[in-house]
């Protein structure tokens, strides 16, 4: 079997040498792929592979036609919006991603942006702490719950909405579930952002939501700038001039945030959540047993698309 990792940005070393360790001991030949730039490389590399894994790198029709004798595409991390799901399945190719193992990675990143932004963007002058504010978690899968577990070591009272998950399952991990998205907003000083890209959630996060917030709320988000309405949040953000928002995914028009909210408003140069080396390892690796379990005994337990 070949397998191809493929990443404009590449694995750390340490991880490189992982997902090698990995393969090689199935018998495996790793193919690598770093920092290609042009996607036509990217395609002439996927000509004789069996797997691909891949990180934020898109895998749409183009590679898919390039590679007859590919099975399976692993993107190492939770998003896998940069997968064509439809044209994998018509190419009969099964897409998996490695959810949890970046999860620690983001949750803490998210606090990092919360503290900046009750601590004023460290500008020098007198914050607040997160110490007994209500946080709400919007989404309680595996970075939720990483989340959900160091707001209780900052001493902060967690909420949680996920319509997939039982309200009971909640409240035996200590956190309170409340029925709906409104609920959550016009409850908790602090959001937190963890939904998926999807049909239903893009665009989903308005000045109508965001808006019942109580005064001095924050919004963050290290999911996707998809789910961000930005038009009806800039106007929010005039108006309520105590919210702020801090992302680490720079929406499409961060220039007007920085111009209007020079204060209030944060975004990463570019996505960090999962960019620790922990998380890199973890990831990577994952997505190398992944693809092996796949072939040697069938097992698509982290399959993506139908």
């Amino acid at each position: 079997m070949q397998v191809l990792v493929a990443t404009d940005k590449p694995f750390a070393p340490v991880a490189v040498k992982g997902i090698k360790d990995v393969l090689d001991k199935a018998g495996y030949e790793m193919v690598l792929l770093e920092k290609y730039g042009d996607k036509s490389v990217f395609a002439k590399a996927a000509a004789t592979a069996d797997a691909i894994i891949i990180r934020s790198d898109v895998v749409d029709e183009q590679i898919f036609s390039a590679a007859p004798n590919l099975k399976i595409v692993v993107r190492a991390g939770a998003g896998y919006d940069n997968v064509d799901l439809e044209a994998a399945t018509q190419h009969g190719v099964c897409v998996m991603n490695t959810p949890g193992q970046n999860s620690n990675a983001v949750a803490e990143l998210a606090f990092g942006l919360m503290v900046y932004a009750v601590r004023n963007l460290y500008n020098g002058t007198s914050g607040t702490e997160l110490k007994g504010k209500k946080l709400g978690i919007h989404a309680y899968g595996n970075v939720g719950r990483n989340v959900a577990r160091i707001a209780k070591g900052f001493g902060m009272e967690v909420y949680a909405y996920d319509a997939y998950v039982p309200a009971n399952v909640m409240k035996q991990e200590g956190v309170n579930p409340v029925a709906t998205a409104e609920e959550l907003y016009s409850t908790c000083d602090v959001v937190s952002l963890h939904i998926p890209a999807t049909a239903e959630t893009k665009n989903s996060i308005n000045a109508a939501l965001v808006g019942k917030m109580p005064k001095n709320g924050v919004l963050i988000n290290t999911a996707r700038k998809e789910v961000i309405d930005e038009t009806s949040l800039l106007v929010l953000m005039e108006t309520r001039t105590d919210l702020k928002y801090m992302t680490d995914v720079m929406p499409a028009a961060d220039a007007k945030f920085t111009e209007k909210f020079p204060d209030r408003y944060f975004a990463t140069p570019k996505k960090m959540g999962a960019q620790t080396a922990e998380a890199n390892i973890n990831a990577g690796i994952a997505a190398a047993r992944q693809i092996v379990d796949f072939f040697e005994n069938g097992n698509e337990k982290f399959r993506v698309n139908k």
